[in-house]
């Protein structure tokens, strides 16, 4: 029986370069979708999979993400002494508990690789999650948690894998598929970015992986791949030979955040997805495609 998943990586230490000037001083996961920031569903997808703890992997001058999830003693009490009881829950199921959550600088930007190998002391010999925060997913059931029930069948690493459209795989890590029941795609390879012509299927990963920790045995390595950067396709890739490799296609609808136009979906669908702003807003979308 696998081991069960407790820890949850977040890598949030880029610069939000296509976001700039927001990104200035905002960090790129501190900008609201609706009326949360896109890292706060993250985490709430990650504890609704039943993660304990997490593990930030930061850069300086972003602290406030890591404040967003520490309690606030002056607006709590505030909310409090005023009856606010809705926003004072609201303040509060941001929090995570004391002790709940760390972060770890990465001082070098060398890619994602680098930035899972920067949280290993942390993660320590046991499997754990990753969630890039820029991939959004709203579904009926955590897309985490349907990362790790099939992570409870088949060990090894499970990652969330959609098909995209040929012309844009040279975007994403794409499988090499040696079986595929229609739900669980068993791997025997990944490229990394291939252009189309060259790319094995049309199976991406997206930004949800469950790991075996035997991964960090590769990126202790720190070997260089495409971009130049430490990629953690190719350590996948590494341990494959000893380590069972699945995609999982998951429930539910991925919405690229880190992209303006991926941004403004996810805002809208986000917003339909609330049945007291749905109502206001589908009248309001009318008028504005009417134009």
């Amino acid at each position: 029986m696998a081991q069960r998943v407790r820890k949850a990586v977040l890598p949030v230490a880029g610069l939000g370069t296509r976001f700039l000037p927001a990104t200035k001083i905002i960090p790129k996961e501190m900008i609201p979708v609706v009326d949360k920031p896109v890292v706060q569903y993250a985490i709430e997808e990650a504890r609704a999979a039943g993660i304990e703890e997490f593990i930030f992997v930061s850069a300086e001058g972003k602290e406030s993400i890591a404040a967003h999830f520490s309690g606030h003693a002056v607006l709590e009490k505030s909310l409090e002494s005023k009856n606010k009881a809705a926003e004072l829950k609201l303040v509060r199921d941001a929090s995570l508990p004391p002790g709940a959550f760390k972060v770890v600088i990465q001082h070098n930007p060398l890619g994602l690789g680098h930035a899972v190998w920067c949280a290993k002391e942390l993660v320590g010999r046991e499997p754990f999650a990753v969630i890039l925060p820029d991939d959004m997913v709203l579904s009926k059931t955590s897309c985490m948690k349907q990362l790790i029930d099939a992570h409870a069948e088949v060990g090894g690493h499970v990652v969330a894998v959609e098909n995209v459209a040929r012309e844009h795989t040279s975007r994403y890590g794409i499988l090499n598929v040696a079986s595929d029941d229609g739900r669980l795609a068993k791997a025997l390879g990944l490229v990394e970015k291939p252009q189309p012509d060259k790319a094995p299927s049309t199976l991406a990963i997206i930004g949800r992986y469950v790991l075996d920790p035997s991964v960090f045995d590769e990126l202790d390595k720190h070997t260089r791949g495409a971009g130049n950067e430490i990629q953690l396709t190719d350590a996948l890739n590494n341990t494959m030979p000893r380590v069972a490799f699945h995609g999982l296609r998951f429930e539910g609808i991925r919405y690229d955040c880190g992209t303006r136009v991926g941004f403004v979906e996810a805002n809208v669908a986000f917003a339909l997805a609330n049945p007291e702003l749905a109502p206001r807003l589908r009248p309001l979308l009318e008028r504005l495609m009417g134009r």
